[in-house]
């Protein structure tokens, strides 16, 4: 890998925006081969120099594998099951070790995310971020007034109000009322309790989009690798890793002599 200037070098492997990585190497908490850097414009190489923030290593982000599923009925949203039913993970032939990002029940259908990206995953599927996904849900029959205003507003839940969601009707057929639901939460099998609770049973539910990935006219069982433009667009709103204030001295030594060491989550 050529040299690069540092603070490009900080901001590419998440540790936080350039300018905030340039006060970083103002203040003194960068180092490269030991030594207290102060000069953002310094050209290194990462694989050849070791650069440590506050004490700790820089790592370099590495090649991820994303990939779009049209998840059929009849899967467990898994890598693995302990009772050797069918996985998504059997259906992809993915170039590493990927796993489902959050999960879609055995009996619904549609798009699931696989990656091996830790903190996209987490960004996804984390209840604080809200990411919306949208689903089209087939009822037995259509709803009527108060159903509707419940579903949109909150119903009570195991205990616990949902949060709002939003729910039209999109078109009827011959199958029955098609209705278009959006979430920003994703409690167990919620759709389908929340219709229950109401007095409907859902005959069909299929996941068509995941914050701004859409499944479009993917086939059932088919899967793809997301486009660098879509990979973009998702990982555009993961949070940067803070930029974090220096540990005491202390605290560091302790941790240190204890062999404890920071985990990403």
């Amino acid at each position: 890998m050529s040299a690069e200037r540092l603070q490009k070098v900080l901001a590419s492997a998440g540790i936080a925006s350039r300018r905030e990585c340039e006060a970083l190497i103002a203040a003194g908490r960068v180092t490269v081969n030991g030594r207290v850097v102060q000069e953002p414009g310094l050209r290194v190489d990462p694989e050849q120099d070791v650069v440590l923030v506050d004490g700790e290593p820089v790592q370099q982000p590495v090649a991820r594998t994303y990939i779009m599923l049209h998840k059929p009925v009849g899967y467990v949203s898994t890598a693995d099951d302990p009772h050797g039913r069918p996985t998504v993970v059997d259906l992809v032939d993915a170039p590493t070790r990927v796993f489902p990002v959050g999960r879609l029940d055995v009996d619904s259908e549609g798009l699931i995310l696989l990656t091996d990206d830790g903190e996209l995953t987490h960004y996804l599927t984390h209840p604080k971020f809200e990411v919306e996904k949208e689903y089209r849900v087939l009822l037995d029959r259509p709803l009527d007034a108060d159903a509707l205003r419940q579903w949109r507003t909150g119903v009570l839940l195991n205990d616990e109000l949902t949060a709002p969601a939003w729910v039209d009707l999109t078109e009827t057929t011959e199958e029955g009322p098609w209705y278009r639901v959006v979430l920003r939460e994703g409690r167990k099998r919620q759709i389908r309790e929340v219709a229950k609770l109401l007095g409907y049973n859902v005959q069909r539910l299929v996941r068509v989009r995941e914050g701004e990935l859409v499944l479009g006219d993917l086939p059932p069982r088919e899967w793809r690798l997301l486009t660098p433009e879509e990979v973009a667009a998702l990982r555009a709103h993961v949070p940067a890793r803070q930029a974090r204030e220096p540990e005491p001295e202390r605290a560091r030594a302790g941790a240190a002599a204890a062999g404890l060491g920071a985990a990403a989550g």
